[in-house]
């Protein structure tokens, strides 16, 4: 069968989306982890289906690139709103259906190909420390460790110790590397769970990261505002924190961009 696909990458984080709103492919283990493949397939870090929902403007379906359907990707949920707004589903605001529940996004700039997405993200537990670092669920969950360059470390190999810690049994965790630059300014390397390797960034990561940055500097804190360098592009995290000390409004903005469209026999 042959199958129409489009490429995205939200700041070096890739994905291989497919229109699924008539729904005539069963998405196997198989075929989403042969699709992801470097050498075989299309190659990407996750795949994702834009659905048909009657509650939302459509759903958001998120494989990773192991073929097992995941939690929440603030990179992809950025890229899938982008991958709406080209389709003609939705205009340049949105609420869709994820994993975690309903999002809000807005498309702040576009040209067909490059687009800046707003996405609100829902986070679903407390910041708390862990280890030697913090944890934090983001729509997906993040333990964060503090280094002095994050170049330096050896991201694979470190990030895989720590995501399969039994701290984080039995489903393990996504896992963080955090230089603080600056009162709003930081740097971001992460270990993904289910592609089992580094990736170039990580929306739900990057939210993590900023949002402990900001709980540890609170005083620090210029605005409601973090800005995140990765190793594949930059992002800015917004934010409101409220009596209770916990945050709120929280927004991840940064870059989707279509690379190609193609189809693939499979």
């Amino acid at each position: 069968m042959r199958l129409h696909f489009y490429k995205y990458q939200g700041a070096g984080n890739d994905f291989v989306l497919i229109d699924n709103r008539v729904g005539e492919v069963e998405y196997t283990e198989k075929i989403v982890e042969y699709l992801c493949d470097r050498r075989f397939g299309v190659g990407a870090d996750g795949l994702m289906l834009l659905q048909k929902s009657s509650i939302a403007d459509f759903e958001m379906v998120y494989f990773n690139s192991d073929g097992k359907q995941a939690s929440m990707c603030g990179n992809g949920g950025r890229c899938i709103v982008a991958f709406a707004k080209y389709l003609g589903v939705i205009d340049t605001e949105t609420t869709f259906d994820a994993y975690d529940g309903m999002h809000d996004a807005v498309v702040l700039e576009s040209d067909g190909q490059n687009n800046i997405v707003k996405l609100k993200m829902n986070v679903s537990a407390s910041i708390r420390e862990c280890l030697n670092g913090w944890y934090i669920d983001t729509g997906s969950p993040h333990y964060i460790e503090f280094v002095d360059d994050i170049y330096a470390v050896d991201v694979k190999q470190e990030g895989c110790k720590l995501r399969n810690d039994v701290a984080f049994a039995p489903y393990g965790t996504n896992v963080d590397f955090v230089k603080m630059k600056g009162n709003n300014d930081i740097e971001v390397a992460t270990y993904e769970r289910g592609v089992e390797d580094e990736t170039l960034s990580c929306g739900t990561g990057v939210t993590a990261a900023a949002l402990i940055s900001a709980h540890l500097k609170s005083s620090e804190i210029l605005v409601n505002k973090i800005n995140v360098k990765t190793k594949g592009g930059n992002f800015s995290v917004f934010f409101d924190k409220n009596n209770d000390g916990e945050y709120e409004n929280i927004y991840l903005q940064g870059p989707a961009t279509l690379v190609y469209e193609g189809d693939i026999e499979i």
